[in-house]
């Protein structure tokens, strides 16, 4: 039994996305020199990095609780609906304390991303013991000393690095996704050739 001529096969059609995707190379270096950039201006402009993460972050908060409050009218049930509101009401809250006090909120989330850090760096230190058995494991361990170390650092800074942590991850994230997205532009131009 044949197929079509006008019929695309699986394997055309994936083709046909990566020749799209490489012919598309410049883009993605682009916005890779795009990221790149605005990670260094977010690395210049610390304080107000944090804010704006501070601010993007509260406003995720309180839609999302906005959306909670709205979804406890629809719930069957005394019991949900209390439930379903209270949680909302303290999501609209903590996103319009986050939004009316940013630098407050920057501090609470530079305490919760520390701890989360070093509990997250322990963790991984008794993953890496725990398959000692296996290769590379030992890089497992490393990973957990230094997510612990980079965690206890947060907490022992901790007030007075909340004006810097989140602008400073902020920029270091866009670098690094910028440098990651340009190289894999250039990838697709020396691909086409």
């Amino acid at each position: 039994m044949s197929t079509p001529a006008s019929a695309p096969t699986p394997a055309s059609a994936v083709a046909d996305q990566l020749h799209a995707i490489r012919a598309s190379w410049g883009w993605f270096a682009v916005l890779g020199i795009a990221f790149i950039v605005l990670g260094f201006v977010a690395l210049a402009h610390v304080l107000a990095s944090t804010v704006v993460t501070v601010l993007y972050v509260g406003a995720l908060i309180l839609v999302g609780g906005v959306v909670q409050v709205i979804h406890a009218f629809r719930v069957q049930g005394w019991g949900r609906f209390f439930y379903w509101l209270l949680a909302g009401l303290l999501y609209v809250v903590a996103g319009g304390l986050m939004m009316y006090n940013p630098l407050l909120g920057a501090g609470v989330l530079t305490l919760m991303i520390g701890v989360a850090l070093a509990v997250e760096g322990i963790f991984r230190v008794f993953a890496g013991f725990g398959s000692q058995h296996g290769k590379g494991w030992g890089w497992i361990v490393v990973s957990g000393i230094v997510t612990l170390l980079l965690g206890l650092i947060i907490i022992a800074r901790w007030p007075v690095n909340s004006v810097y942590i989140l602008g400073l991850f902020l920029g270091v994230d866009l670098i690094v996704n910028g440098v990651g997205t340009l190289m894999f532009g250039l990838a697709l131009r020396d691909k086409k050739n």
